[in-house]
Parts: structure tokens; sequence; C-alpha cells
């Protein structure tokens, strides 16, 4: 180690003489992150994250291996989409194995059900399903350390301490480092009970850990799907049908004459080009010329609309939830509020487009690329091959974002659908157009809302409907303010379309969160309470008189709001011209965390530009306090931008949106400053990919009203009638 601590010392600061005279200075920007392998491919627990001179080294489980060198390699088992789990899980692992992370090196594992349990990347339930495991892991390897350490000593197990890779024993000032004893304390009986870490004892996790791929993503290192290349394989495009269309027939004969053009198939309505090039295939491919046949699937947004309506209306409706008397409460109310909330279908637009490789042999199929989840993929090639499952091998490559379409298999299966008949390793490439047209999307929904309020102001009655388009039960009968309100009713209706659809992230609370928290500042400005106050209160009364089950903390969704409160300087902001600043509040529980935030709108040339979010998140214990701010800060960012600016539309089944040209994105100038906070609870950690997206909308939603007196009530906020006058 101290030859490779050395190199790193020289790395940090170089010194050459440049051609004209002068001084180069170089810095090494990722000294602090722990190494990661060149290769994923050859990842194996018996190999020391091939690095040079390193010699193969002891597995102490699943998650760890120690060389004599002293070289830690610690495997992450889950998929990484952009939400740090590769850097997540070896710090839970690091820290409990009580060593250095800078001696640290860490692989992704491939896909293997006998060793790892919940390989996804989905529902933000990786670290709350492992946080035990991870942590056991780390703390048996340790525990082993410890006895061979005492065992050579000859001295009690109790006697002994570690630290940054030692086993210590102060009493005889004697130390041996992990390598030292790695072969030996691997050759041990694994203890059935270890002793975790007291949280006060932490040193690693809670602090700004850099993501461990960084060096690797800014120096261009091949590590998303899109990047994997094996020498001799195969490209294919494929040319999907628009949604209620069927294929007819194409100018096959053509395509198979163009350069560089090794075959064209037809699957599943399918066309599919396979090239010796991306440049041949994409070129073939715009040269299709597909006679398709329209079904009396395809639909229109204006049919979207008139659906919606007939939705609202129907009385098919599924009841989710049924508090108290709804029906006597609504009529002796001293005040009705009802409004309606709209949605659009939405594409996930990852950085990234679609990809796969599928190599499939007589005797079995390698998949390799980015998926959210690799089970699935494999499970799902092995019945079209008639294939034993572990007969397919899954490699995971790092994901240029997924946001819940890579939790789908289908571009997956087609690579292998590909391979297997041309009988040769294929790499299925999507292009940004195939992308946002080829499904899925978030599914479009209408809610409409009511609350009866009595004399005093208070909601004595609550009703929710969620009419759908291919989201299945649009609405969450459990969340607040469920079980603070005697009388409500919470039902869903959905219709089914050609148009697929799909999980987008933090999935049907993205939009509901939005139509929720912004009714419930209309009950409030109804109620003439303050939005705050108003939720408080209904907290405070699901506590002391809950109505039916309260499935939410109460007591942490408040600790969120009132430190949103304290930390936004809610009500009493002003800006540098002296004037209040324009505030909106949202608060939300989704993924097993609490998140509230407040929007900040200022006018500028009489138009509201969202200027801050000021965020406050529940998510237990914060695991890396760097890669858990950038995922608050990127769910607001996302949410914001697809609650103003996200609109995917269609005109007789075929999207009309097919590249950032035509689809609106929020721009680097649109986005706000976005100021976190975490509350230091101590309880075991929970999910942080998601939850601070849903209430990102109605943060900014509601400040909006307050700047201008529009209530917007349907996404995109840019072309809602209330907002185009100033927007």
């Amino acid at each position: 180690m101290q030859t490779l601590s050395n190199a790193s010392r020289r790395n940090f600061l170089k010194v050459a003489a440049a051609a004209g005279g002068g001084l180069f200075l170089g810095f090494n920007w990722f000294e602090a992150n722990a190494a990661t392998a060149v290769d994923a491919a050859t990842t194996d627990l018996s190999l020391a994250g091939n690095v040079p001179g390193a010699v193969p080294g002891v597995g102490f489980n699943s998650y760890l291996s120690i060389n004599p060198q002293g070289i830690i390699t610690i495997m992450s088992p889950n998929p990484e989409v952009g939400q740090g789990i590769k850097t997540a899980f070896p710090i839970v692992v690091a820290e409990e194995l009580d060593v250095d992370w800078k001696n640290v090196i860490v692989e992704q594992a491939p896909l293997d059900t006998k060793k790892f349990e919940r390989q996804v990347a989905g529902g933000s339930g990786s670290i709350p399903h492992s946080w035990t495991r991870l942590r056991k892991a780390g703390a048996t390897a340790r525990q082993m350390l410890m006895e061979a350490a005492a065992k050579r000593w000859n001295v009690p197990v109790t006697e002994c301490t570690t630290g940054t890779g030692f086993v210590r024993h102060t009493a005889s000032n004697r130390q041996l480092s992990y390598g030292e004893l790695a072969t030996e304390a691997a050759q041990l009986p694994v203890p059935a009970d270890v002793k975790l870490k007291d949280r006060k004892d932490f040193k690693l996790i809670g602090q700004s850990v850099k993501n461990v791929d960084n060096a690797g993503i800014i120096t261009g290192k091949p590590l998303f799907g899109l990047d994997f290349y094996r020498e001799g394989m195969l490209f294919a495009m494929l040319q999907r049908p628009a949604f209620g269309y069927t294929l007819k027939s194409f100018n096959e004969a053509a395509i198979k004459a163009m350069p560089g053009i090794v075959d064209v198939l037809t699957f599943d309505n399918n066309v599919a080009i396979v090239g010796k090039s991306t440049w041949q295939v994409r070129k073939a491919k715009e040269a299709l010329k597909i006679d398709w046949t329209k079904t009396d699937a395809t639909e229109s947004t204006d049919d979207h609309n008139r659906i919606f309506g007939e939705l609202l209306k129907s009385d098919k409706a599924t009841v989710r939830r049924k508090d108290g008397d709804v029906d006597t409460a609504f009529k002796g109310a001293a005040k009705v509020v009802t409004a309606e909330y709209q949605c659009p279908f939405l594409p996930h637009n990852p950085m990234e487009p679609m990809n796969f490789f599928a190599h499939v042999r007589p005797d079995g199929a390698e998949l390799v690329g980015p998926t959210q989840t690799p089970e699935l993929a494999r499970n799902e090639a092995a019945k079209l091959l008639g294939l034993s499952p572990d007969k397919v091998t899954v490699q995971l490559t790092r994901m240029g974002g997924g946001f819940g379409r890579r939790l789908k298999a289908d571009y997956a299966i087609e690579a292998v659908q590909v391979s297997k008949r041309v009988n040769a390793p294929v790499k299925v490439i999507w292009t940004r157009e195939d992308d946002m047209t080829g499904g899925s999307y978030r599914p479009a929904v209408r809610y409409r809302f009511e609350a009866a309020l009595d004399a005093q102001g208070n909601m004595i009655g609550y009703k929710l409907r969620g009419a759908s388009i291919n989201a299945g039960s649009s609405t969450r009968e459990d969340n607040f303010p469920a079980g603070a309100v005697d009388n409500l009713l919470i039902d869903s209706i959905d219709h089914k379309s050609a148009i697929t659809t799909g999980p987008w992230r933090a999935p049907i609370t993205n939009f509901l969160a939005f139509a929720e928290q912004s009714f419930l500042d209309e009950v409030a400005q109804a109620a003439g309470k303050d939005p705050v106050q108003f939720r408080l209160d209904l907290l405070d009364k699901a506590k002391t008189k809950p109505a039916g089950a309260v499935k939410y903390d109460i007591d942490r969704m408040k600790a969120v709001i009132n430190m949103a409160v304290e930390k936004s300087g809610w009500g009493t902001k002003k800006g540098a011209d002296g004037r209040p600043v324009s505030q909106g509040f949202s608060v939300y529980f989704s993924h097993r965390s609490y998140v509230a935030q407040v929007g900040e709108v200022v006018m500028q040339k009489d138009k509201p530009v969202v200027q801050k979010v000021v965020a406050v998140a529940d998510c237990g214990i914060v695991i890396n306090q760097s890669g858990s701010r950038q995922q608050v800060t990127g769910c607001i960012v996302d949410g914001i931008g697809h609650a103003m600016y996200g609109n995917m539309t269609f005109k007789d089944g075929i999207p009309e949106q097919s590249n950032f040209s035509n689809y609106r994105m929020i721009r680097l100038n649109e986005i706000p400053d976005v100021e976190v906070h975490f509350v230091d609870n101590g309880f075991d950690p929970t999910g942080l990919g998601e939850p601070s997206l849903p209430p990102a909308g109605a943060a900014v939603a509601n400040a909006i009203f307050k700047a201008t007196g529009k209530r917007v009530r349907n996404q995109p906020f840019i072309e809602d009638a209330a907002l185009k006058s100033v927007l």
C-alpha cells in the first residue's frame, strides 16, 4: 500500500516543463475517491480490482474481499442509475469494516441471485432493504480479522480494536494490517452474531464522499451501456409502430442492399435492421418506407380530454377509502371548494437512450447493458430462449439515467431476439427519437377534488377522484390528509389505451402530490388560514382524533414542516428591494421519507421567475452528504422542470414530440437555487432517489399564485390558461 500511496501523492501535484519553458501544474481532482475497477466485465470476488501488481484476494462474503497487500474490494450489487448507490453501498460496508476509504476499490457486481438479494434500482428501496445486510457484511469481516489477530497474539479478542484497516492491541502496542491477516481470517468460522457500530462512532457515514465513478465519467472511460463494445458484434436499430398500428409492408429489398447491412428482420410489429456499424444501420433506418395499418385503438390528446370528462362523471369508479358520512358532511357544509387538476403523458428522456448487448449461443446467453431490473431481463430472456435462468448471465453497466424507464426489459429482449435470429452478438441501440416516441410514458391523469368547510374554516369533508389513462390506481388512499378528515372519500377510475405507460420517477405521486398540495392551499385560502398552519392543524387532528387509519408518521411530517418554515423564513422573508418574497409551501410523504419544500418566486419584467427552493428531507440517517444533496437537488429540478414545461401529446396514436427540438425541458438559466437540509433523527435510512420530486411542483405553483394571483391547475404550467398571460 505504501507504493500506491506514494504514487497518489505524486499524482496530486505534477510539475513539468512546458515546451515554451513555463510551468505546467496538474491536479488530481479525484484523490478523495475510492478507486474503481478498470473493466467491470471481469468482476470477480477473487480479484483485487485489477490493480497493477495486486495479487488475488480472499473473499469474506459476497460484498468484500481483502488481499495480502491490504487492497479491499467492495462489491456494489445494485444497478447504478445515477442515484449514487455504487458509492453508498460500499460506504456502509467500509464503515463497519473500519477501513480507510482511500484503500477501497469498488466494483459493480453482476447479477447473482444466489449471493445478493433485490438487485433492483427502483422505488427508492435499495438502501432501506440493504442497510442492515451491508452493515453486517462489513462487521462480520471486521470481527474475523480481530479474531485472527487475537489468535496470532494469543490475547482475548475483546482486547483488540480496529481502525483505518488495522487491528490493534493497545496493551502490547502491536498492530497488524488487514492485508497481513486476510488469509488466515478468511479461514475462520463465520460468526453468527456481530456487534454493529454505535452511530456516534461513525467515521465515514454522514460525511461527503465523491462518487466512485467521477474520474471515469469526466475522463470518458467506458462505463455506460452505450460505451460497451465487443469485437465482432453487430449493431441493430428497430422501427416500432405508433400506438394502435400494425405492420403491413416495407421496402425490405432496398434496405438489405444498402452498404453494411447484414440482415433485416420483422417481429412483434417491429422492423429490425442489423449491420456492421451504427452509422450504416442509422442510414438504413432513415431510408425505411413502411406501410402501417391503422386500427380502431388509435387515440389523440383531444380524445383523452373527452375521456377524462366521462370518467369523472362515471359511477363505476373503485372506492379506495371511505371514512365517515361524506354526503352528510357536504350537505351541511358552510362552504364547498371544488377544483380539477390535470397532468399529461411524459416521456422519461434519460440522457442515455435505451441500448443493450446480447450474445445468444446454443448453450446460453450473455447480456450486458443498463437495466434497473437485471433479474427481469434474465428471466424474460430465459423464457424467450427456452433456457434455464442460470444459463443467462447479466453484466450491469452504469446507466445514463432511467427514471423508471429501465425497470422494463423490452429493449434488452429486443437484443436477445435479434441475436438469436442472426446467430451473432448484437447490440441494439435506440435513437433519441425512438426513446421519446417508443414509450413508455408517465400516465395522464385528471383529478377532481372537493372539500367541505364548517363555519370556523375546519375541513370536515374531503373527496378525491383520480381519472387516468393506463395508470391503474391513480390515487394513494392513505396519504395525508387521510386520517385527518372525519368524512373522506377517495376513488379512482382508469381508461385502457394502446399508449404504453410505466413507472415514472416517483410513480403516481409525481403528479398526485402537485394536485393534492395545490388543492390544500386552495382550501386554506377559502378557510382564511395560513397554508402551513392549516396543514399543521390537520396533522394535530390526525394525532389527537384520527379518522380511520393513519399510515404516515405525524411527528416526522411536522418536523420537516417546522424546519422548512424556520430555514425559509416563511412569511417573513424579504427581497433585496425590501418587498416580501412570494413563497409557496408543499409537504409530502413517499417512499418512506418526508420532504417539505418552500418555493420562492419573484417578478421580473412582470413575469414570475422561480428563484429558490428550500427543501427539508427526513430520510433517516444520511449515508453520503454529497450524494444525498445531489439527489434532493436533482429531484427538485426534475420535478419543477416537468411540471412547468413537459408535455407529450398524440395525434391518431402518433406522438407529436420526437426530440428536444419540440419537447420542452428546463434550461440551465431556469434552474433555481436549491437549499437542502436534513432532519437528523437517527432513524434507519429510507428512500431518497424519488421523495423530493413529488412536492416540487406544488411548492412552485403555490408561490406563483402568491406572486400573481393566478392559480395554476394544469401541467405544464406554461400551457395553463390562467398563466399564459404572465408567462
